[in-house]
């Protein structure tokens, strides 16, 4: 659980920098970043749906870990812009994708058994990068980190009335 709280606060950091830096952002634009930092783990429905049911049901082959990847990200990003007005999908997809963006860049600095990260670049190329070794995704340190940094900016945000 501290991966995934870790995750939605480094969204948020990322969200209010961005309001507090453009004039044209505010609080739907944070969200919109949060929610793509959460996108790579929408993988996580094989908690509810197996990637065998889903196989044995379209007959074809099948991985939820696919979505934890830019090529998987990238699918979910479109298909979920257009769940808004088309006049505002390219913003919404630029939002998207920087919190997806920070998700995977993070994930990429999780200390991994085999001492590899997973194939972040899928489809393109199935290459492993080393695993940046930082943290376990089960410390409650990044959390408590992006936690603090997330109180000061909001705190900022605030005094800036934004």
């Amino acid at each position: 659980m501290p991966d995934l709280l870790t995750h939605v606060l480094v969204g948020y950091i990322i969200g209010t920098i961005v309001v507090l830096r453009c004039e044209w952002a505010g609080s739907p634009h944070v969200t919109m970043v949060m929610i793509g930092a959460l996108v790579p783990d929408f993988k996580k429905i094989n908690l509810l749906v197996s990637d065998a049911t889903v196989s044995d049901l379209l007959g074809i082959p099948w991985g939820w870990m696919a979505i934890h990847t830019v090529g998987g990200s990238v699918v979910i990003i479109l298909l979920g812009s257009m769940l808004v007005a088309p006049g505002h999908r390219r913003r919404v997809i630029a939002l998207l994708a920087i919190g997806a963006t920070s998700h995977l860049f993070l994930d990429l600095l999780v200390i991994t058994w085999s001492g590899e990260a997973f194939p972040v670049l899928w489809p393109v190329t199935e290459y492993r990068p080393p695993s940046g070794g930082l943290f376990r995704s089960s410390d409650r340190w990044p959390a408590l980190a992006t936690l603090t940094a997330a109180a000061v900016l909001w705190a900022v945000r605030r005094r800036a009335g934004r």
